[in-house]
């Protein structure tokens, strides 16, 4: 079956493309990658809901298994923020056991869609699907780090989007000045850190200096420590979930939630590398290595992973050249746990909400709003639909009614564009030959157009014979075929003609396999020409009818 993705990784495609020049690029930018992804990591776990070492654990896990079996050269996988309102959802609503569960489930569902040959299908969906669901969990990751940044007194927050509204507006008094203070000295450091000091990335700056200031001068805010006691140094153990028919049943939808979401970012990420390395990688082999990744890093304490866009161009900056850089970053991830855990319960949650606002800032391009105007009213109706839809119910939602929009819509235009002409010339007898044009496609959206030419059909009319030009007609379905086939049958029931020209290979091939052309019988031509005079040929054997 030569149609069937073959399982090969980059690594094994490229690994004879090795220098001792580019393996040591590798393993500099993926101690680079590495020592970032710790902070993210780690606020991206607290913000889903889960516990700071969770994070790590999927980075390093998840990391590794991404880069040796991936089909992108230079991607990083672990964990991101597009998905924290989605596992924060699933935490809040159906617990951390069914989370794992669901992860694996949509790591299954990610091997398939790769096994299937799948991947370029992800690139189906509109851009402005994309941006606008991007937007949406944007704004809810700014939403759910409100609590942290401010120091507010909640237990925990809900998962939908008005409760979260109404707990934080009534938690504001308790809201805590150091934490504040704290917070935005992190978010101006973020922003004013100098690109020339850019080989320590500014998290990490925020998380050291904010954890030394934390450590020696004694700032009463909440901690990793104090919140949940420290990160464990040791190597995560494995742990089976316990799973029934019925807990799958249940977890269906955000299982897919995951699957998507993990497809799009992934593929997303691996496509703007392409352009930076100038490279081109192997969707459906990305696919396969995402979910291997989901499947393995839930059991040994992880969680769902996918391709991290900004650590991904991380990578790239820092001169990488294939997937050991990964591998890298994965392993120091590893070593930075067994050695500094204990450093990290001085770790304050400001910062690493500080980290995640700046993260949902860049993630939300905002900027982009500004220049709404200059695309159509279809596109921006698509990207709000899908912003307010992710907001208010889920993302699953927001693609399902984004894509079922963009279609209708897409329908509209390609029926807006669809015309028949009369094409009919002095050449013809054109009291009883009519030669008509058809451009665009004929399809269930634009079948309707070929309608008048059923009033040809009635006894009243002079027309004895149509000669139906389909050179300009870009493909042709089932209902656009039943519309001609009714034609034909009219005309023919009053001794009328229907001549057929110039179909292409998809329109021919559809018209033979549905016995539509024995119907015509020789009345299917190749050009305007043959069809023209075989007309005239036909004309001169009838008898003129004058009414």
């Amino acid at each position: 079956m030569p149609n069937v993705p073959r399982f090969r990784p980059k690594l094994i495609e490229i690994l004879s493309q090795y220098t001792p020049a580019r393996l040591r690029n590798d393993i500099l930018a993926g101690i680079t990658v590495g020592i970032l992804a710790l902070p993210l990591a780690i606020a991206f776990a607290i913000a889903s809901g889960m516990t700071p070492e969770s994070g790590i654990y999927t980075a390093i896990i998840a990391g590794f298994i991404i880069s040796t079996l991936g089909g992108s050269r230079v991607q990083i996988g672990g964990p991101t923020g597009a998905f924290i309102v989605i596992v924060y959802g699933i935490v809040i609503n159906y617990g951390v056991p069914n989370l794992i569960i669901c992860t694996m489930m949509a790591g299954l569902m990610l091997l398939a869609m790769g096994l299937l040959g799948l991947g370029s299908w992800i690139r189906f969906i509109p851009v402005s699907v994309v941006s606008g669901f991007t937007k949406g969990i944007a704004l809810l990751i700014l939403l759910s780090q409100v609590r942290d940044f401010l120091g507010l007194k909640i237990e925990r927050l809900p998962a939908e989007f008005f409760s979260q509204i109404t707990t934080l507006w009534a938690g504001l008094p308790s809201a805590n000045t150091p934490t504040i203070i704290l917070g935005l000295a992190c978010i101006c450091t973020l922003l004013a850190w100098p690109q020339r000091w850019r080989s320590l990335p500014s998290p990490i700056a925020v998380l050291i200096l904010a954890t030394a200031g934390v450590a020696l001068l004694n700032i009463p805010v909440e901690t990793i420590g104090s919140r949940y006691g420290g990160i464990p140094q040791s190597l995560p153990s494995f742990s089976s979930p316990l799973i029934t028919i019925e807990t799958l049943r249940h977890l269906i939808s955000p299982a897919i939630a995951i699957a998507l979401l993990g497809a799009i970012e992934s593929l997303l990420s691996a496509t703007v590398a392409d352009h930076q390395i100038d490279d081109r990688h192997d969707p459906n082999q990305e696919l396969m290595a995402q979910g291997i990744a989901n499947i393995v890093a839930p059991l040994f304490g992880g969680f769902c992973a996918t391709g991290a866009i900004a650590r991904t161009n991380t990578n790239v900056r820092m001169g990488a050249f294939g997937p050991i850089s990964g591998i890298v970053h994965a392993l120091t991830l590893l070593l930075i746990i067994l050695v500094a855990a204990p450093l990290a319960k001085f770790i304050p949650l400001v910062a690493l909400s500080a980290i995640l606002i700046m993260v949902a800032w860049h993630m939300g391009e905002w900027r982009q709003l500004k220049e709404m105007k200059r695309y159509s009213l279809n596109y921006r109706a698509i990207l709000m639909a899908s912003f307010l839809l992710t907001v208010i119910f889920d993302l699953t939602v927001a693609v399902e009614i984004g894509m079922v929009m963009a279609a209708i819509f897409f329908i509209t235009r390609i029926t807006s564009l669809t015309t028949i002409q009369d094409c009919t010339t002095d050449e013809a007898d054109s009291a009883h030959i009519k030669h008509y044009q058809f451009y665009g496609s004929l399809f269930f959206g634009s079948a309707q157009k070929l309608e008048p030419l059923l009033d040809h059909g009635e006894p009243i009319d002079t027309t004895k014979i149509i000669i139906l030009d389909l050179e300009h007609t870009l493909n042709i379905d089932t209902t656009g075929l039943d519309l001609l086939e009714a034609i034909q049958r009219k005309l023919l029931k009053h001794n009328k003609t229907l001549i057929l020209c110039n179909a292409n290979t998809q329109a021919l091939s559809l018209i033979q396999r549905s016995g539509f052309a024995n119907a015509l019988g020789a009345n299917l031509y190749t050009t305007t020409q043959s069809a023209m005079d075989a007309a005239l040929i036909i004309n001169q054997k009838k008898p003129r009818v004058t009414v």
